[in-house]
């Protein structure tokens, strides 16, 4: 819907939407498979003592299996 609303790129931040670190990557690639230009995620070295926004942050590790699985979707779609 938003493609027909607007010319602007369209950015998907799945850890502030949903506010659970659980429910980032299926969001993230549901974003990507949706046509999304760009995803926006929280990254913490240790989300459990983060200062702020940890209970929706990815380690590290997390969020590099998430980019390597957007990557994916990407080629799919845009094949």
């Amino acid at each position: 819907m938003l493609r027909e609303l607007t010319h602007l790129p369209i950015v998907i931040d799945p850890s502030h939407a949903t506010g659970m670190a659980r429910l980032v990557k299926p969001m993230a690639l549901a974003a990507v498979a949706a046509g999304a230009d760009g995803i926006m995620i929280e990254v913490h070295n240790d989300p459990a003592n983060a200062l702020c926004d940890g209970a929706q942050s990815l380690t590290p590790a997390q969020f590099s299996d998430v980019a390597d699985k957007v990557r994916k979707i990407r080629e799919v779609i845009t094949a």
